[in-house]
Parts: structure tokens; C-alpha cells; sequence
């Protein structure tokens, strides 16, 4: 089943969309996270996305902590996070707050063995690897940084140590409305064989429905069309042949 997954962008305890992850762009679209929660649960999502963006940035991300706390203990649908994940005593501390899945971003370049390491303990469903990328290479730590890599590359070096699903973001189509990149992300999946979720760029029902029609990629990420009005998360289950 074609999953799509509502993104929910944490700066400073509010919700927010960034553009093409620039830190300094950010369009503010709600003061409490929690209602926009329990507003993409009621349209019927399975899952929820929460970034931590202060976290991802190095910045101080207390509030966005404990929004997502709030969350996490107020909603039914399991929650994956990312952004700041960088050591075993983060991640085990998400975990005791009721997150049901990690994403891991830059620690899969700076940190290899810790990647092993909390697949070892925690299982393949509870870790995944964000692969961002800009113009065909990698990029870390909030996305200012060149990872030196290309995506297969990594995508193939976290594969070694034990991840099965990744989340691919075209960073350039990021919040930009401009289309979701369905051909490098079915690239990435039939190269590695992983469970690909694709984001960045969904502008519309058809882009869903592209990614869908592929066969090999397990859902998607969708934020500012949501936030935008140009679709609504039912009409996107609808559009893929999901019943809610």
C-alpha cells in the first residue's frame, strides 16, 4: 500500500515550511503543532513526519521537543522524527517519548557505526536514513553542509549496516511546489532494492499518483501542498487508491 505521510516542520515550537531548506525562509502556519496534528489524523493519516529543524540547524530545539511530546502523547497514529538525531542517548530518549520511528541524517556520514549500532538495538523499522540531496550530492547538517557523496553511494553504505528504508529529498524541489522528482527516486529504490519514501516538490494529485504507479517506491512526504490548500491528505489517499 502506497503510504502518504503529512509533514509537520518544527522552527522554534511552531509549524512551519521552509524553502528548498534555507534556515531563514520559513512561512509560519500554525503557533501550536498539535492542531495541525490532530487535523491530519481526523483527514485519515497512518503516519505523521515530524522534523525537528532547530535540531537539524544546531540550534537550540527545547520547544520543538516538547511539541512534539505533545503530540506523540495525544494522537493514535505513530509518529516518525527527524532532525538533530546525532547520538544513542538522543535517540533512546525519543524512543522513551513514544516516537515510533528515527530518521537519521548526517550521523549516516559522520557516524557510520552509529547507524549500525542503533539498527542492532532498536530494529529496521524503527531506524531510517534521510538521504538529502541537491544537485545529484548529498548535503548534511540541516542542509548546509556537502556530504562529499552521492545518494546511491550512501544509500548503498547504510544498506551494509543493516537499514532497510530510506526517505530521498530532492532538497532543490523542497517546499517549492515545482514537482516531486519520480525519477530519481525510482532510481534509488531499483538500484538498492530499499524501501524508498519519497519528498520534496509535490505539487499536486498526479505527482502522488507518478510515484505510486512506480511500483518499487513505499510512499511519500507531502507538506506545503497540504498547507497551501492545493490538495487535501483524502483526496490523496483517493488519488492513489487508498481507502482511509
Amino acid at each position: 500500500m502506497f503510504e502518504i505521510i503529512p509533514a509537520i516542520d518544527l522552527q522554534q515550537g511552531r509549524c512551519v515550511r521552509l524553502r528548498q531548506g534555507e534556515k531563514n525562509s520559513a512561512t509560519v502556519y500554525a503557533a501550536d503543532p498539535l492542531q495541525v496534528a490532530r487535523r491530519w489524523c481526523d483527514e485519515g493519516a497512518r503516519w505523521l513526519h515530524i522534523v525537528n529543524l532547530d535540531g537539524a540547524f544546531d540550534d537550540a530545539d527545547a520547544e520543538n521537543l516538547r511539541a512534539t511530546v505533545r503530540i506523540v502523547r495525544a494522537i493514535a497514529v505513530p509518529v516518525q522524527f527527524g532532525g538533530g538525531v546525532r547520538s544513542l542517548a538522543a535517540a533512546e530518549r525519543l524512543f522513551d517519548l513514544g516516537v515510533r520511528r528515527l530518521i537519521l541524517g548526517t550521523v549516516a556520514i559522520e557516524q557510520p557505526a552509529l547507524v549500525a549500532e542503533l539498527v542492532a538495538r532498536f530494529g529496521t523499522e524503527a531506524i531510517a536514513v534521510g538521504i538529502d540531496a541537491k544537485w545529484g550530492q548529498v548535503v548534511t547538517h540541516g542542509w548546509q553542509t556537502a556530504g562529499n557523496c552521492t545518494p546511491l553511494s550512501l544509500a548503498q553504505q547504510v544498506q551494509a549496516q543493516g537499514v532497510t528504508r530510506i526517505i530521498y529529498t530532492d532538497i532543490a524541489r523542497d517546499g517549492m511546489l515545482s514537482g516531486v522528482n519520480v525519477a530519481a527516486t525510482t532510481e534509488l529504490a531499483q538500484a538498492t532494492g530499499l524501501k524508498v519514501i519519497a519528498s520534496g516538490g509535490v505539487a499536486d494529485l498526479a505527482d502522488l499518483q507518478a510515484l505510486a504507479a512506480t511500483g518499487v517506491i513505499e510512499g511519500c512526504i507531502v507538506g506545503k501542498a497540504l498547507y497551501e490548500g492545493r490538495l487535501t491528505l483524502r483526496a490523496a489517499f483517493q488519488a492513489v487508491g487508498c481507502r482511509i
